[in-house]
């Protein structure tokens, strides 16, 4: 194997895999030092409210035993439904100390896509806004059996009296009427984490590193969500793999991230801000490129973990521009392609070689891939196979290694990797291979170095006369027209040549083209 791992040679001096033993641990029992060594400092900040991460200790504790006294078990699943607010992390944090299975529900899921996955998820417990309860949760609650107990919360729940009051009245706080559900607990979150009715000190509960954390969902783009099933183990190790690979440091950083944290990209980012003791900025609306300004404006974060869109979102907004980034350490883009010329306007705002490309996906928790921290970043290149990782490029149709060069699909082995999906054995068994590598679905090229680029994925390849055409290459050529602002590429059926296709591109233009 070791000669195989070629690209080690390129990983930052003194970097080498890791003791698995290091991860032999939940993240409950991972995180359980930094709450002693950090009592005061914030853990979470939210619209000019500062959550401490002993409040938030205590807070969990008491949401985990509100869990447990209203009958869930071990290995029960709760979903959160919840934008980035403190409750999320609260009930994040509190679910797993109860050694229940976390699984985030989007907010902007309709009510037919929740109740897939809340069934799919055999979810017994749901913690959800004031104003999806009224709207969505009601219409569907009858054909959620298992569901038992249910938290609400505002937008505005952490918020000062007045800030809720003036947010309602302007209607920029959403909110409906909690009612009761017929056989089923509805409890008020602020009153079970802020109350005394519940036991503020850990349950006794004990977590171990092969026991489910997440049941996190893919995005479905190939037929309906499936639920990753990402255990402790998996999580504290991909953690541990990014804080060496980064050497960052525990309680020396504050980020701020537009990821939603029921995508597995904001996952990581709230777990891995509560692993190091770093305080996180909560952003609830990140279309709100103006309120995110004013919060780097405010906090002056040293790493910004962010989709390529809102970093093109940040870019066009002349307030980021004029913002001081001297303590801005990384900006990490992840979840898609980051257009090159976008790449490097954003390096001249920020300052250069603090952009860093990473990958992954739902279904290894998610990082695989990263530029290196030290040594010279590609531009366009998704790094190195991270500490620990093995990847191999494959042909997608006869599943035999590609050449170095040669386009190939991602295929990945390492601690990280989920356990399966959930209660969908044929899926999982379609996805490995006999020597336990996840095919990713992503196509790739690696150079001598070791360095990875997206080219596709394996269902966006255009096939037009017989040949492969990878739509991002086409974008790349597109997107340096001076008037294209995003792009997409798909493939149309060729009426004229059945079994061929046509490259249809959707762009959007630039405001002073539009």
């Amino acid at each position: 194997m070791a000669e195989e791992r070629f690209w080690t040679k390129s990983y930052d001096p003194g970097l080498t895999d890791i003791d698995p033993a290091r991860w032999e641990k939940s993240y409950v029992d991972a995180v359980a030092p930094i709450f002693k060594k950090f009592p005061a400092k914030p853990a979470l900040a939210f619209m000019g409210v500062e959550v401490t991460f002993a409040e938030l200790d205590r807070y969990a504790n008491r949401f985990a035993h509100m869990l447990l006294a209203q009958g869930l078990k071990k290995g029960d699943v709760v979903g959160i439904n919840l934008p980035n607010i403190p409750e999320y992390v609260i009930a994040w944090l509190g679910i797993l100390r109860a050694g229940c299975v976390v699984s985030g529900v989007s907010p902007l899921l309709s009510a037919e896509e929740m109740k897939y996955q809340l069934k799919d998820s055999n979810a017994v417990g749901l913690v959800t806004l004031d104003a999806i309860f009224a709207a969505r949760l009601t219409k569907i609650v009858a054909d959620l059996p298992e569901l038992k107990v249910v938290a609400t919360t505002s937008v505005g729940g952490f918020l000062p009296a007045i800030k809720r009051v003036l947010g309602r009245l302007l209607k920029k706080i959403p909110q409906g009427k909690v009612t009761p559900l017929p056989g089923r607990s509805v409890v008020n979150m602020i009153k079970v984490i802020k109350g005394e009715e519940f036991s503020a000190e850990p349950p006794a509960v004990t977590v171990t590193p092969d026991d489910i954390a997440y049941i996190q969902y893919t995005g479905g783009t190939t037929g309906s969500p499936k639920g990753a099933m990402l255990t402790h183990r998996n999580a504290v190790s991909d953690l541990l793999i990014v804080q060496i690979w980064l050497s960052w440091e525990e309680g020396k950083g504050l980020a701020l991230s537009g990821f939603p944290f029921s995508h597995i990209a904001g996952l990581f980012f709230n777990a891995n801000c509560i692993y190091l003791g770093w305080t996180q900025i909560l952003i609830p609306n990140p279309r709100d490129t103006d309120h995110i300004c004013k919060e780097l404006a405010k906090y002056r974060p040293t790493a910004l973990v962010n989709v390529p869109s809102l970093f093109q979102m940040l870019i066009a907004n002349p307030r980021f521009k004029e913002l001081d980034h001297s303590r801005l350490q990384a900006c990490i883009s992840a979840a898609a392609p980051f257009p090159e010329e976008s790449q490097r306007e954003l390096e001249k705002i920020v300052g250069r070689g603090k952009l860093l490309e990473v990958y992954g996906m739902t279904e290894t928790s998610p990082l695989t891939t990263m530029n290196p921290d030290k040594r010279e970043r590609k531009l366009g290149s998704i790094g190195l196979p991270l500490l620990n990782t093995d990847i191999r490029l494959v042909d997608p149709g006869t599943g035999r290694r590609v050449a170095v060069g040669e386009p190939g699909e991602i295929c990945v082995k390492g601690p990280q990797v989920m356990a399966g999906y959930y209660n969908k054995p044929d899926e999982t068994r379609q996805v490995f291979d006999a020597d336990g590598y996840l095919h990713t679905g992503d196509v790739a090229v690696q150079d001598e170095e070791g360095y990875l680029r997206i080219v596709d994925r394996t269902k966006d390849m255009i096939i037009v006369g017989g040949f492969k055409v990878f739509s991002k290459k086409v974008e790349e050529v597109l997107v340096e027209h001076p008037a294209i602002d995003m792009i997409a590429i798909i493939g149309l059926p060729n009426p004229d040549r059945p079994g061929s296709e046509q490259v249809k591109a959707f762009v959007t233009l630039k405001p002073d083209f539009a």
